[in-house]
């Protein structure tokens, strides 16, 4: 099936991150997408990012190094120079897989109803780029969301985070969410992000591989986890849905301690009606490929 080919924005924000820097850009500019409008916006770096930088400005949208106020202001700034249907944003030290970005077009294009998409295999790189680790988090539900369900934090529950390098949206809802990543926020304006985009639409999984966070030990997520996880459960006190019952809470994380493995495939029609009737089991869209095209099903999370 052909499929137009929506414009994808991709902004980068980067500090003193030479090293890793030039393979985040390749990883975005080797997609081989034609309507890519990529966007780097440096801090000011003193490494060598800017010799980086002008060795790809011939196929930058737009670049500039100048001093910020940090990763979020960044963000904003670069998406604010940008115009496509699709967005997205990658840290100076992660990485796309190769076709993430013909296997979102052809999603959103295939499917207009939806808003926002991410995998929900995310991958882990290693310093030296390599893909040494790929998780399983199910799928993704609003309702389970403001419960906590994807709090990064230590246990089986931790492991449902939302990976940021494997999410992208449609303009649209950016707009509608408020158009702009909450400074406020200085650790967890990503989590914050997806608690807006939620009341306006609910998020798909994708089976597939899309980007992975890159692990080397000195990322400010590592440093100030403690921060970003506080910051992450005052996003929910907000909603008036955490940190609710805590007895409730340890038969969710058991429940999915238990069925994982089986979330994304089918329920039987009396156990799905039982146990969403007493508010433990939550629908989750999720998009996969069938052999000739992205097709939507459903699997489920506590």
């Amino acid at each position: 099936m052909t499929h137009s080919r929506p414009t994808i924005s991709i902004v980068t924000p980067s500090y003193n991150q030479a090293q890793f820097l030039e393979e985040t850009i390749e990883s975005v500019l080797n997609q081989g997408y034609p309507n890519l409008e990529y966007v780097v916006i440096d801090g000011g770096s003193r490494d060598g990012s800017i010799d980086v930088l002008r060795r790809h400005q011939h196929k930058l949208a737009y670049w500039v190094s100048e001093p910020d106020g940090g990763q979020y202001q960044a963000i904003n700034k670069g998406f604010a120079k940008t115009t496509g249907e699709i967005m997205a944003w990658l840290n100076s030290d992660d990485k796309y897989l190769p076709s993430a970005f013909s296997t979102v077009a052809e999603i959103f294009a295939a499917h207009p109803h939806v808003e926002w998409v991410t995998t929900v295999h995310p991958l882990t790189w290693n310093e030296r780029g390599q893909a040494v680790a790929v998780d399983f988090t199910g799928g993704f539900n609003a309702r389970a969301f403001y419960r906590g369900s994807n709090l990064p934090v230590t246990g089986t529950h931790g492991r449902r985070w939302i990976q940021q390098e494997s999410t992208f949206w449609r303009r649209s809802l950016w707009e509608r969410a408020g158009g702009r990543l909450d400074v406020s926020f200085p650790h967890a304006g990503d989590f914050e992000l997806w608690g807006r985009f939620f009341r306006h639409a609910e998020l798909y999984g994708v089976r597939a591989l899309l980007g992975g966070f890159r692990t080397h030990g000195n990322q400010k997520s590592l440093h100030f986890r403690e921060a970003y996880v506080e910051e992450a459960q005052d996003v929910l006190r907000a909603y008036r849905q955490w940190p609710g019952n805590r007895s409730e809470r340890a038969v969710r994380e058991l429940l999915w301690k238990l069925v994982r493995q089986y979330s994304l495939g089918d329920v039987p029609s009396w156990l799905r009606i039982g146990l969403q009737a007493i508010g433990l089991f939550q629908p989750a869209p999720v998009i996969s490929w069938t052999g000739k095209e992205w097709e939507i099903t459903s699997g489920f999370v506590f």
